[in-house]
């Protein structure tokens, strides 16, 4: 989960100091297999993405198409700062992100490329911004993991917005640093309004239990230490495909009726304008959102959800078909709002 908070409370002054300018972990360039050209050119991926889902597809697309790629990873907000800062010097050419609020962070300051139309026209219109100069290419849906044994599932709450009435105080958590809730929190602020969304807040300071990630909060469900939490889907999924030890009593409920809290948040590509590789760019973006990118997506562990209609959704997953998200423009996202009210509400 990235830490959504600390950098967007600032951006508006974009006085923003980078600890380094490499951004995080540096992976050195991906190469495989003998369509690999020497003479085509080296981009750099600024990933704010998991960084082992990016390893495979990134591998996969230079297998493809030749292109090596350098991926520097770090947290959504820091890269979409340093992209900022960066301007027209930026080295990065491809920005990819967990959570859309950074994408839409780096659109409002002018820094996406627009993006071929061929590409926008790969994925649907709900998973591109009104601009259209980014598009998601992975999904993850909103979900409230809860302990099996300490829960019916006639007790659970039919909107997420019940988790601020009093009969829930202490009973569930919420990783409320984290860039996953915030995103979670703007869409409850796109589709209820700002004063529906302070009260909200103001609820959940006073019932929920701050975790660090989504996984603490999972498995503190999975202890008994509390009943539920707010995360996103793909952390029980994950673990289930494993061992199963930390959701072994936890089963999960998918909010409906286009709920907030049914919400489902998009991971973003865009082509850096600063780019000075656009074709390749435009290439790694349109085979991330293509039938091949969205196939490896589909087939690797990270269990988040291929979003294009040519590739089924792992099988593992409830399907994308049955999920019931509220109607959100994603342009709309406002995340320095969600920090203002957050802050106001004493959650960060």
């Amino acid at each position: 989960m990235r830490n959504f908070g600390r950098a967007l409370a600032v951006v508006g002054s974009l006085a923003i100091a980078m600890a380094t300018a490499g951004c995080g972990s540096t992976a050195a360039p991906v190469s495989t297999g003998p369509s690999a050209s020497a003479e085509k050119p080296t981009i750099t991926l600024y990933n704010a993405q998991h960084e082992d889902l990016m390893k495979v597809m990134v591998a996969a697309f230079t297998q493809e198409t030749g292109i090596k790629v350098d991926i520097r990873s770090g947290e959504d907000p820091d890269m979409a700062n340093q992209i900022i800062q960066e301007g027209s010097a930026s080295p990065g050419d491809v920005f990819v992100t967990e959570n859309s609020p950074a994408m839409t962070l780096v659109d409002g300051q002018g820094g996406f490329a627009k993006l071929d139309p061929a590409t926008l026209a790969q994925m649907g219109r709900q998973y591109a911004p009104a601009t259209g100069n980014w598009v998601g290419f992975a999904a993850r849906s909103t979900v409230l993991a809860y302990n099996s044994q300490q829960l019916k599932p006639a007790e659970l709450p039919a909107s997420i917005m019940d988790l601020a009435q009093p009969q829930w105080k202490d009973t569930f958590g919420i990783a409320a640093g984290g860039a996953d809730f915030q995103a979670i929190v703007s869409a409850v602020l796109a589709v209820k309004g700002e004063a529906a969304t302070a009260e909200w807040l103001k609820g959940l300071k006073a019932n929920a239990k701050i975790y660090q990630g989504n996984g603490a909060a999972m498995r503190a469900v999975n202890a008994g230490e509390i009943k539920a939490a707010v995360i996103y889907h793909y952390y029980w999924y994950k673990d289930r495909a494993e061992a199963g030890t930390n959701s072994k009593n936890v089963e999960l409920h998918f909010f409906s009726a286009k709920d907030p809290g049914a919400f489902l948040g998009v991971s973003g590509a865009g082509v850096l304008k600063a780019s000075k590789h656009q074709a390749e760019a435009q290439e790694l973006v349109k085979y991330l959102t293509g039938k091949n990118g969205q196939q490896v997506l589909a087939d690797s562990p990270a269990m988040e959800y291929s979003i294009s209609a040519d590739v089924p959704t792992n099988p593992q997953l409830k399907p994308l078909s049955e999920l019931d998200p509220p109607d959100v423009e994603l342009s709309s996202l406002n995340g320095p709002k969600v920090i203002e009210l957050m802050q106001q509400a004493g959650l960060l």
